[in-house]
């Protein structure tokens, strides 16, 4: 995908077209872009919001983990607590 084809995306996704959000998704999943994804989930994103916790938690990344815990995503408390265990 172009720069071109990803500034429309993203112009398409801020719109609001959900199909323009779940490619902005699956892409930023695929490059591990964790700052796209939290944007997303920001905006009301479910699908991000859920993405953002599996690639973090791909990633190791335990800060994001915590941070998303801190503001009650049980999801992100689960993970965490599953990958500190021990």
């Amino acid at each position: 995908m172009t720069d071109l084809d990803m500034s429309v995306l993203r112009a398409r996704a801020e719109s609001g077209d959900s199909d323009a959000i779940d490619q902005l998704v699956e892409s930023a999943a695929e490059l591990g872009d964790l700052a796209t994804l939290e944007r997303l989930a920001s905006q009301g994103s479910s699908t991000a919001a859920d993405q953002l916790v599996e690639s973090a938690a791909e990633l190791g990344d335990l800060a994001t983990l915590e941070r998303l815990a801190s503001q009650g995503n049980r999801t992100a408390a689960e993970v965490l607590e599953e990958l500190t265990a021990d």
